[in-house]
């Protein structure tokens, strides 16, 4: 009774093992999945509700801030170094955002008003999950180019410890950044700041309240003078 023979191999003989294909991820150091998929497969639409874990981001943001802190040469320093970090995402972020919203609300924002309303609704809704808590234009009659976002307990600020001699630290300067790179991105040029200003009174309730301060740049003021605020 004749054995089975074994299925030829690439290299013609029986007895030499099976030849592996080489991996582009050796060469790389790259890890894919089994199925050749990566998160640039994904459509844009379809992680609108995906949600990171707390302890993640926590973990991230607090490495994040201690690459910043590197070599910094003070606050001022440290907080324009998060603010970077921050700008290119709110480009991209503008993008994703509109891209996720309906067709026949997929519009840039045409002036002030609208975008920044985009930022407290749109913008707030996907990085933390509500809405920033208030929008105002600033009262003083010389500052006509200002406008403040306000958060009482900003996310990015919850898992953070501040020394005593950095009291003055306030590392939603990232945030801050962001908000700067989605009005640059919305042709919006702008300056953006980020400010403790938790008061006696509110200490108790919002310990950690902070404004941003948006400050347009003066070409922005002269379009919305010209076009009457309308978009």
């Amino acid at each position: 009774m004749s054995q089975p023979r074994p299925p030829p191999t690439s290299s013609g003989n029986p007895s030499a093992p099976p030849q592996k294909e080489p991996s582009s991820s050796h060469a790389t150091g790259l890890r894919y999945p089994s199925n050749g998929k990566t998160i640039y497969h994904r459509h844009l639409s379809r992680s609108r509700t995906a949600e990171l874990s707390q302890a993640s981001f926590a973990y991230l943001f607090s490495e994040m801030v201690t690459y910043a802190q590197r070599r910094v040469t003070g606050i001022q320093d440290l907080e324009k170094r998060l603010n970077t970090q921050g700008h290119p995402l709110g480009l991209k972020l503008l993008d994703l955002l509109l891209i996720r919203e309906p067709p026949r609300s997929q519009s840039r924002p045409l002036n002030i008003i609208t975008l920044l309303h985009f930022i407290k609704i749109n913008l707030w809704q996907h990085l933390f999950g509500r809405q920033a808590d208030r929008l105002e234009k600033s009262s003083d009659p010389d500052a006509p180019d200002e406008y403040m976002i306000i958060d009482n307990e900003p996310l990015v600020n919850a898992y953070i410890s501040v020394p005593k001699e950095m009291s003055q630290l306030n590392c939603a300067a990232f945030v801050a950044g962001i908000i700067e790179g989605v009005c640059d991105g919305a042709v919006f040029p702008a300056r953006v700041t980020a400010h403790s200003v938790g008061s006696k009174e509110e200490g108790e309730m919002w310990p950690g309240k902070t404004v941003f301060l948006v400050k347009f740049q003066p070409e922005v003021l002269e379009r919305e003078a010209l076009i009457g605020g309308k978009g």
